[in-house]
């Protein structure tokens, strides 16, 4: 029946080559049984139980294969549905309403996830709380911009913060709305590192900062840490004074020591070299008179004095209203080469250094200089419901560039001092509380304005009458200002006011790309509106500025709420993150709105060690006598300096 000529193969091969295709099922059974009875016995052993092992495999692997296959299917039914949903005409028929008092779930695949932008802190805080969103950012996917949560109800979406259309009518229900978002922010509040760890955080950090000055700019003005070099702009070690007292809270003592040793032996004020009065005085005599204070350690009062005396000519102008530089070696004075004006903060916001220099030294005349300044702006005409003008001639005294009113720059510490001043001098200068107390009254009823969407409260500008809702960063002094004056026993709703600034503060990080506020932002108030801030290209650089912190910080010390911990820890995470230089050192940088390449402006400005870490560690601290705000003031760069006894309160 077989050829002789076919060839013998050990394979279960049907067709032998050369044969043509036969059908015979007798002839197929019998040439498979003698091929296997040809096998020897160790390869029919060897054929069985490669069978049996296959065999035992696919057994194993079955039920993976199959969901495997079946998530496929899944997935291409639902793209296929979602693509025919978008293409398809809306269906005629509605679905028909639900019964009143049943929540249905929402089927998970076609649950929308939040748009969420925040600092990577806040992201993860909201993975962890099982925040639908959390998955697809997972797994790299785009989220759709007209979010819902889970529970079905709709939201507005604004860079890193979600707010719900508030639409609930039910008493009961927003009573319950109320209380879970009490329960949300106690969830978020148990999240807050310990207090250990978040001080020693800011340590670390100052550490790393200090690190950088001393290694390339020990003894300069300014670190510059990506070119590790330095930058001068008086030559007096502007960021070694500036950190002194700062050090000293922090109890960072070695580093305190080798900063005071260079005081002692290197810094001399007997320099042929034009310096600012304001950022001198706020900087280098408030430094000084503060680390006096706090260590008793008169090397620093000695300091003070001398630039103190060196910086009176500036006073000696026809008007008395101080020029803005001063040659401390030469003990000449004069206006900028290009005006004769000076602004009214930095003439207005020189008197708790100048009047506790008084104090200290019993010499009348530096208090008396000040004094006369703020008599003579309090009676000056062009003010608008106590808003200043931002210019004040030294010639002759009076306001210039009148109509325009801000509390950003040139303007905002002029405020801050008169209620610090009432503070310092007892309660007993009853001119600085009424101006302080008519200026707010003008902040609410020509610059304060809120967003939209969301309704944020901010303090704009006004420009010969016309409203403008651009706001500086510089203007986040003023929530703890105001929580400082009711602190004080001004009225409640000074406090009020500052809770609702700071929010708005606080957006300005949270709805920035990298968790760090830009130098300007400008509000949404206009009706429709899909987010609150916007920020012009020019305005985005943050310069590790700390008027926000500092509010952060009088905010928790009066009111107890762990929020205002969360938010500062919030942001010492993003300053870490952007603008924190390996080599040691941060640095500025040009867009807040950028974190792949936050454009590093390879500068770190004195007062990121001496106000905006100091600040950060008071506010993370509980303890409340750790420069008691019933004993100190801060000056408008952060340096502590007594309020005086009642006793004391009188001029000098």
């Amino acid at each position: 029946m077989l050829s002789p000529s076919r060839k013998e193969l050990v394979s279960l091969n049907l067709l032998e080559q050369g044969r043509g295709y036969t059908n015979g099922k007798q002839w197929r059974r019998q040439s498979c049984w003698r091929k296997w009875k040809q096998l020897s016995r160790l390869q029919r052993s060897l054929i069985l139980f490669i069978t049996v092992l296959v065999l035992i495999c696919g057994i194993a692997t079955y039920p993976s294969l199959t969901e495997h296959w079946r998530g496929f299917s899944d997935r291409a039914l639902r793209e296929e549905g979602e693509l025919k949903k978008d293409s398809d005409p809306k269906p005629f028929a509605q679905e028909l309403p639900k019964p009143p008092g049943l929540i249905l779930p929402e089927p998970a695949s076609e649950r929308k996830a939040s748009h969420k932008r925040g600092p990577p802190l806040l992201q993860n805080r909201q993975q962890k709380k099982g925040n639908a969103s959390s998955a697809l950012l997972a797994e790299g996917k785009p989220e759709p911009k007209n979010a819902e949560k889970e529970d079905g109800k709709p939201v507005v979406s604004w860079r890193g913060a979600m707010i719900e259309a508030d639409q609930v009518t039910d008493p009961a229900a927003k009573e319950k709305e109320n209380k879970d978002k009490a329960d949300a922010e106690a969830e978020n509040t148990s999240l807050l590192e310990p207090e250990s760890v978040r001080l020693e955080a800011v340590r670390e950090a100052f550490r790393h900062a200090w690190k950088g000055y001393k290694d390339f700019a020990w003894g300069h003005d300014e670190l510059k840490p990506l070119s590790k070099t330095y930058g001068e702009w008086f030559g007096l070690g502007l960021t070694l004074i500036d950190s002194l007292d700062t050090m000293w809270i922090l109890d960072l003592k070695e580093e305190f020591e080798e900063a005071k040793k260079w005081v002692a032996s290197e810094l001399s004020f007997n320099k042929n070299v034009d310096v600012n009065l304001f950022e001198s005085t706020i900087r280098i005599l408030g430094g000084l008179l503060s680390t006096y204070h706090l260590t008793g350690d008169s090397l620093f009062l000695e300091k003070a004095i001398d630039i103190g005396t060196r910086l009176m000519p500036a006073f000696n102008t026809p008007s008395k209203i101080p020029y803005s530089d001063v040659n401390i070696g030469a003990g000449t004075a004069h206006p900028p080469r290009w005006t004769s004006d000076s602004t009214v903060a930095e003439v207005t916001s020189i008197q708790l250094e100048f009047r506790e220099l008084s104090h200290v030294t019993q010499d009348s005349r530096y208090q008396m200089a000040v004094n006369e300044v703020m008599k003579r702006v309090h009676k000056l005409e062009g003010k608008q419901d106590g808003l200043v003008p931002m210019f004040i001639n030294t010639n002759n005294g009076q306001f210039t560039h009148l109509g325009v009113f801000t509390l950003g720059a040139r303007a905002d510490s002029y405020y801050e001092y008169l209620l610090k001043q009432w503070i310092q001098g007892g309660k007993k200068e009853t001119e600085l509380l009424e101006d302080y107390l008519q200026a707010m009254e003008g902040v609410k009823k020509h610059l304060l304005g809120h967003s939209s969407p969301s309704g944020l409260a901010f303090v704009g500008e006004l420009s010969h009458g016309h409203f403008s809702s651009k706001m500086d960063h510089l203007v986040c002094f003023l929530p703890g200002t105001l929580a400082l004056g009711n602190h004080h026993g001004l009225p409640v709703e000074h406090l009020e006011l500052a809770k609702q600034l700071m929010e708005g503060c606080y957006q300005m990080y949270v709805q920035m790309e990298t968790g760090l506020s830009p130098e300007i932002v400008h509000f949404n108030t206009h009706q429709g509106s899909t987010s609150d801030i916007d920020v012009k290209l020019a305005d985005r650089h943050n310069l590790l500025r700390p008027e926000t912190v500092e509010s952060l910080f009088y905010l928790y010390r009066f009111t107890k709420d762990r929020k205002y911990q969360r938010w500062g820890w919030e942001i010492l995470q993003n300053f870490n993150k952007y603008t924190r230089v390996p080599t040691g050192g941060y640095t500025s940088i040009n867009n807040v709105r950028d974190p792949e390449y936050p454009s590093p402006r390879d500068k770190m400005e004195s007062f990121f060690l001496g106000e905006t870490l100091k600040y950060l560690y008071l506010l993370f601290s509980d303890n409340p006598d750790l420069i008691s705000l019933d004993k100190y003031v801060f000056n408008t760069e952060a340096h502590p300096l007594p309020i005086w006894p009642q006793e004391a309160g009188e001029t000098v």
